[in-house]
C-alpha cells in the first residue's frame, strides 16, 4: 500500500468507517475520565506575595467567591418582601447554601438560643462596665421606663434573661456602617423597588456543577414562590457569572459550530466537488481533538480548565490545513502515497516549529498553559501523523488536476503580475511600529477581572448590588498572619482603638474584623472573669430588686445565662457553624493547615499611609500585620503572568526561527517562510492598538494561533518551489484553508462574550494578513520567471 497501490472503494469505505468508530470509542473512553474545571487560579501564575497568595486564595475558595447577590424587582414592595421571606425560607435547610440572608436575620429571634448566654463574652460592655449593683439598679430603672414606652412589646419578651438588653447591645455592634434599608422587614434598594438577599453556597466560586446546582436551586424555588405574580429574579456573583457564561458559551457555541460545520462542508463540496471529501476530511480534525482531550486528561487529572479546551478547538484552523494540502495536491498519476511523502517535508516542518513553539508553555509556571501545550502538541501530532500513515488509504487516486482550473490559472496570473513587495514591506513594519509606539491609552490590560469573560455590563450590575448591601470597599485591607487563629484575631483586635481614633477623625470611614464577632481567646477570659460567680451575682439582685417594682424571682433566666457563660468552654470559629454570623467570620478569618489570616475591611480610607503605619508597629515575630493594596496585587500578578507568556513566546520564537532554519537549510528560504509571519504579528498588534483595545493573555496566545497559521501558509508556498502547476495547487489549498479558517473566526469575533470575541477579532485578522504576505513574499521568484518564459503550464 505504501508503494504506491491503492485500494479498492468498499475497502476505503471500510477503513473510513473503522477509523471513525475508534475515534468515537476513544472519545467515549476520554469523556469517562475527563474532569473540567472553571478554576480561574489554572490560568493565574503561582502566587509569589503574601497580596498575590490571598489574592489567589479568596479568589478560589474564599467566601467571596461563594456569594450570591440576589434581586427580586417588578412588583410591589410588600409582593417582593413576602417573595423574599419566602425565598430565604425555601431556601434555609438546603445543604447547597451555608447562608441565606435578606435582612429578615436581623431581628432578635433569629439569634440561636446556644449563643445566646455567650453575649456577655461577646458584647464589649464588660471591658469598660462591671456586672455590679449600681449597673443592674440602672439598668432595672431604665427597663421601667420602656415598658411603659412604645418599645415595650420588644423589650417585655427579653426582660427575664437579658435585663440590660446585651443582645441589643450586641446587635446594634454588629450592624453595618453601611447596611441597606429594610422594608416590611427585609432589605431593599435605596429606591425601593428591588427586594435584596444574599446567599453564600457551601460550593467555592469556580466549581461549575456546585454552582451550577445552587443557581438552579435558587431559580426553582423562586419559581415556586413567585405564583402569579409579575416579579422577576437577578443573580450575580462569581457562581452566577459561571453558570451564565457558560450557559451562554454553550448556546454560541452550538450555534458557531452549526454554522461552522454547514459553511465548512459547503466550501469542501465547492472546492473539491466531491461529497468523500468532507467526510474524510473531518477524521484527522476529529482525531486530534480527541488525542488532544485524552493528553490533557491524563496528565492532569484534577480537571481540564473550559479555556484550555475553547482554546485548543480553535486549532482546527492550524490542523485543517494538513488534509486540505494533500486533498488539493493529489491527482493522475501520482498516487497518494508519493503525494503525502512529497508533502511531508513542509508539513511535517510545520508542526514540528508549532509543537516548539507551544512546548515552551510547559515551562511558563502557569497550570492552564500547560494543559494548552499538552492539547495542542499532542493534536497537532495525530493529526499530522494521520494524514500521513491513515488518509492516504481513503482517497481516489485520481481526482481532478486542480492546476487545470482555467479559473485558478486566471487567478494565478494576476498574482504574478503584482510586483514582489520590497521596501514596501520595511515601510509597512516602520508603520505597524509608529502606530504601536504612538496610540494613545494603555498598551497592556492589567485589570484581573478581564481575564474572566464576563460582560461589562454584567461587572457593573455586580458591583451596584454590591454597594446596595453595603459591601466595603476591598481595595486596601489589613492582614495579620498568624500560626493560629487566635493570635490573629488578638493582633487585629488590638488595632481597634487607633481605627476607632480614625474614625473619629474622619480620615476612615468604617471598618470591620473578625474579631466583632468572634472575640480572641484572651478578651473572652477576661470578660468571663469579669462576671460575677452565681452567689454573688444572686445576693446583688436580691439587693436591687429588694425596692425594685420587679418579682424577686423574675431574673433566674438571666442569673443562669451569666452563670453559664462564665463557666462556658471558649467560644471559637467552628461554635458559629450554622448561624448568621459565620458568614461575617469566615469572610474575615482565613484558616490554612500553614495557619491563619485575619482581615481587616477599611472603606474610604483617606491616606493609606496612616494605616501602613499602624501595620508596621503591630508587627511582631509571631504575627505579620501589614497593609495590602489588592488592586496593586491584582495587577501585579496580571504583570508577572504576561511576563511569564512573552517570555515563553519569546522563546518560541527563537525556537521556530532555529526550527525553520535547519529544517530548510537555507538562510533566504527560512527568511521568505518566517517575514510574512513576523510582519502578520506586527500588524495585528498596530492594527488593534489603532482601535484602542488594550491587550490582555487572550490576545497573546491567539496571536500565537495566527503565527502557526501564517507559517503553514508560509512554508506550503516556499514548498512548491519554481513549479507552476504546484503554485496553483498551493494556492488552491491555502484559499481553502484561510476561508475555513476566516469563517470560524469571524463567528468567534461576533460573539457576545469578549474573550471569544477577542480570540476571533485577532486571528480573524491574522488570516488575513498571513494569506496576503505569504503569496506576496514567500513564492519563489523563478516561479515567476518560468511562468513567463513559457507558453504553457507545466505539470
Amino acid at each position: 500500500m505504501a508503494g504506491g497501490a491503492s485500494l479498492r472503494p468498499a475497502m476505503r469505505l471500510a477503513l473510513a468507517v473503522t477509523w471513525l468508530l475508534a475515534v468515537l470509542l476513544a472519545g467515549w473512553l476520554t469523556s469517562r475520565h475527563l474532569e473540567f474545571s472553571g478554576d480561574l487560579r489554572k490560568f493565574l501564575p503561582d502566587a509569589r506575595t503574601p497580596e498575590q497568595k490571598l489574592l489567589i486564595d479568596e479568589l478560589g475558595e474564599g467566601p467571596g467567591s461563594r456569594l450570591l447577590l440576589v434581586a427580586l424587582s417588578g412588583d410591589t414592595p410588600e409582593t417582593l418582601a413576602t417573595q423574599s421571606d419566602a425565598l430565604r425560607a425555601a431556601l434555609a435547610d438546603d445543604p447547597r447554601f451555608t447562608v441565606v440572608a435578606n435582612g429578615a436575620d436581623a431581628g432578635l429571634e433569629s439569634f440561636p438560643p446556644a449563643l445566646l448566654p455567650y453575649r456577655y463574652l461577646l458584647s464589649p460592655t464588660l471591658d469598660t462596665q462591671p456586672l455590679d449593683a449600681d449597673y443592674l439598679r440602672a439598668e432595672l430603672e431604665a427597663r421601667v421606663q420602656d415598658l411603659g414606652s412604645p418599645a415595650a412589646g420588644l423589650v417585655e419578651p427579653l426582660l427575664p434573661s437579658d435585663p440590660t438588653l446585651e443582645t441589643l447591645t450586641l446587635a446594634e455592634y454588629w450592624a453595618p456602617a453601611a447596611a441597606p434599608q429594610r422594608l416590611f422587614d427585609v432589605w431593599f434598594d435605596r429606591a425601593g423597588t428591588q427586594a435584596l438577599l444574599l446567599v453564600e453556597t457551601r460550593a467555592a466560586g469556580f466549581d461549575p456543577t456546585g454552582q451550577f446546582d445552587a443557581v438552579t436551586a435558587i431559580q426553582a424555588a423562586f419559581e415556586t414562590v413567585r405564583g402569579d405574580s409579575t416579579a422577576a429574579l437577578e443573580m450575580t456573583g462569581p457562581g452566577a457569572f459561571s453558570v451564565e457564561i457558560g450557559g451562554r458559551t454553550q448556546r454560541e457555541a452550538q450555534t458557531i459550530g452549526l454554522v461552522d460545520t454547514i459553511g465548512l462542508v459547503l466550501l469542501l463540496l465547492v472546492a473539491y466537488r466531491s461529497w468523500k471529501i468532507p467526510l474524510f476530511g473531518v477524521l484527522p480534525l476529529a482525531s486530534a481533538g480527541v488525542a488532544g482531550l485524552g493528553a490533557v486528561a491524563l496528565l492532569f487529572p484534577d480537571g481540564v480548565h473550559g479555556i484550555t479546551i475553547a482554546f485548543g478547538f480553535t486549532l482546527i484552523g492550524v490542523v485543517q490545513d494538513y488534509p486540505i494540502h494533500f486533498f488539493s495536491h493529489q491527482r493522475a498519476g501520482l498516487s497518494p502515497w508519493q503525494n503525502v511523502r512529497k508533502l511531508w517535508p513542509a508539513l511535517s516542518t510545520g508542526v514540528v516549529a508549532t509543537c516548539i513553539a507551544y512546548a515552551t508553555f510547559l515551562f511558563s509556571g502557569v497550570d492552564g498553559l500547560r494543559q494548552l501545550s499538552v492539547f495542542t502538541i499532542f493534536a497537532l501530532g495525530v493529526a499530522a501523523l494521520s494524514t500521513r500513515f491513515l488518509l492516504p488509504a481513503l482517497i481516489d487516486p485520481a481526482p481532478r488536476d486542480l492546476a487545470t482550473s482555467p479559473r485558478l490559472q486566471r487567478l494565478w496570473q494576476r498574482i504574478e503580475a503584482l510586483p514582489r513587495p520590497t521596501w514596501s514591506l520595511a515601510v509597512l513594519a516602520a508603520a505597524a511600529l509608529a502606530a504601536i509606539v504612538l496610540s494613545p491609552g494603555a498598551f497592556w490590560q492589567n485589570d484581573l477581572s478581564k481575564l474572566t469573560p464576563v460582560p461589562d455590563n454584567a461587572m457593573a450590575r455586580d458591583t451596584a448590588l454590591r454597594a446596595e448591601l453595603g459591601a466595603p470597599d476591598v481595595r486596601y485591607v489589613l492582614v495579620a498572619q498568624a500560626a493560629d487563629a487566635d493570635a490573629a484575631l488578638a493582633s487585629t483586635s488590638a488595632l481597634r482603638p487607633q481605627l476607632d481614633a480614625l474614625v473619629a477623625s474622619g480620615e476612615l470611614d468604617g471598618y470591620d474584623m473578625a474579631a466583632r464577632y468572634l472575640p480572641a481567646a484572651d478578651v473572652q477570659r477576661a470578660r468571663q472573669a469579669a462576671l460575677p460567680d452565681a452567689p454573688t451575682l444572686r445576693r446583688t439582685l436580691d439587693a436591687v430588686l429588694a425596692d425594685s417594682a420587679f418579682n424577686a424571682d423574675a431574673f433566674e433566666p438571666f442569673a443562669d445565662d451569666v452563670e453559664t457563660a462564665r463557666t462556658a468552654p471558649l467560644l471559637t470559629r467552628e461554635s458559629l457553624a450554622g448561624t448568621p454570623l459565620a458568614s461575617a467570620v469566615s469572610g474575615l478569618l482565613l484558616v490554612h493547615d500553614d495557619g491563619a489570616t485575619a482581615l481587616v475591611s477599611l472603606s474610604g480610607l483617606d491616606d493609606p499611609a496612616d494605616v501602613a503605619a499602624l501595620a508596621d508597629a503591630a508587627r511582631t515575630p509571631q504575627v505579620d500585620v501589614r497593609l495590602l493594596d489588592m488592586k496593586d496585587a491584582s495587577e501585579s500578578l496580571v504583570a508577572e503572568y504576561r511576563g511569564r507568556v512573552l517570555w515563553a513566546m519569546a522563546a518560541a520564537l527563537v525556537l521556530l526561527v532555529g526550527s525553520v532554519w535547519l529544517a530548510l537549510r537555507s538562510p533566504s528560504r527560512a527568511w521568505r517562510v518566517l517575514l510574512p509571519t513576523l510582519l502578520t504579528l506586527l500588524v495585528i498588534v498596530a492594527v488593534l492598538r489603532l482601535c484602542g483595545v488594550e491587550l490582555t493573555l487572550f490576545h497573546l496566545v491567539a496571536m500565537i494561533l495566527a503565527a502557526g497559521l501564517g507559517l503553514d501558509y508560509a512554508l506550503f508556498f516556499e514548498h512548491a518551489g519554481d513549479d507552476r502547476a504546484d503554485q496553483i495547487r498551493t494556492l488552491h489549498a491555502v484559499l481553502v484553508c484561510s476561508l475555513m479558517t476566516l469563517l470560524v473566526f469571524s463567528l468567534l469575533a461576533w460573539s457576545s462574550i469578549p474573550v471569544l470575541r477577542a480570540i476571533g477579532t485577532t486571528v480573524a485578522l491574522g488570516v488575513v494578513c498571513n494569506f496576503v504576505l505569504s503569496l506576496l513574499v514567500a513564492r519563489h521568484r523563478a516561479a515567476i520567471d518560468a511562468a513567463r518564459a513559457e507558453p504553457g503550464i507545466g505539470a
